[in-house]
């Protein structure tokens, strides 16, 4: 018995013999039939108690004043997403055909 369970986790039949078949089937119904949720990133899982995912907002040009002080502007994206939490992260302008501002990209966290 030992030195099947040792030749099992070896692999140590060769390749033309019906258990080395046997092994790849078993290997094939694990890959096959293991949910997705096994094979994701074990830091995104583990780390999202403390780590809040980035989002994208976008707001309009009204926010132009704003947008040069970053705490008015996190102030002003507290109470708009009612989370307390918000730190922003980035600032993008979005340009139309003629360079115009129409709004604002923020990434925040």
């Amino acid at each position: 018995m030992f030195n099947a369970v040792k030749k099992i986790f070896l692999w140590n039949y060769a390749r033309n013999s019906w258990q080395w078949d046997i092994l790849c089937v078993i290997i094939l119904i694990f890959i096959f039939l293991t949910p997705k949720d096994w094979f994701q990133n074990s830091e995104r899982g583990r780390g999202a108690a403390h780590q809040i995912p980035v989002s994208t907002l976008l707001i309009g040009p009204e926010m132009i004043d704003i947008k040069g002080d970053k705490s008015l502007l996190e102030q002003h994206l507290r109470t708009i997403t009612k989370r307390p939490e918000v730190e922003v992260l980035a600032v993008r302008k979005l340009l139309d055909e003629e360079g115009k501002v129409r709004g604002y990209e923020i990434d925040i966290r």
